[in-house]
């Protein structure tokens, strides 16, 4: 592996410990908690907001990778996933209805199809359109699903990205390893704090 995408992975994951906990400590003290309920398996009041840490890490990251394919390809997965962080912090902090939240996710993945990243299985453009806007969507939901135990989701993301880079590199796809390889960074520094209990 390139030293540099070594020390991008390092450097993810201690911003991301480091941004965690300081997050948590922001959740605690401005009461951003995820209290329990019926429909709730948890028992203790969890902080929210984990989401802004991953994304900080990867942000400061990134550019340690020293990357130019990422730079200049990256622009429109950013702009989604900020789209993205933004549309999980104000349903965190106020709530969102679900069309809302379909709408941003659609949004988001409309922002990829503009910046020319999507799906070419088919020989049809149109239907590689509609079919990146329904993987997104259904992987934004997938990953929403899985949220209800403690490092489950982000356990999974883990495993995937691991897999992703692991592939890319062997296929010399400099884009897809590199980011995967750093939000791996990312989400073991989040995974620290979001083991059961």
């Amino acid at each position: 592996m390139d030293i540099w995408l070594g020390a991008a992975v390092i450097v993810a994951f201690v911003v991301s410990i480091s941004a965690t906990w300081g997050v948590r400590w922001a959740a605690r003290r401005f009461d951003w908690l995820d209290h329990p309920s019926r429909r709730k398996l948890h028992t203790n009041p969890i902080p929210l907001m984990g989401g802004i840490a991953m994304y900080a890490a990867f942000i400061v990251a990134i550019p340690v990778a020293q990357s130019r394919t990422v730079f200049e390809e990256g622009l429109y997965v950013l702009a989604g996933a900020t789209l993205l962080l933004v549309t999980g912090v104000i349903d965190d902090r106020r709530g969102m209805s679900p069309r809302v939240k379909l709408l941003a996710q659609i949004a988001a993945a409309a922002i990829l199809v503009l910046g020319g990243i999507h799906i070419a299985f088919f020989p049809w453009e149109w239907v590689n359109v509609v079919a990146t806007i329904f993987w997104v969507v259904g992987i934004c939901n997938a990953m929403n699903l899985l949220d209800n135990m403690d490092g489950l989701s982000g356990g999974v993301a883990a495993i995937a990205c691991a897999t992703f880079a692991t592939l890319a590199l062997l296929n010399g796809q400099i884009w897809v390893s590199v980011v995967s390889a750093v939000l791996f960074g990312a989400i073991l520094g989040f995974l620290w704090f979001n083991w059961n209990p």
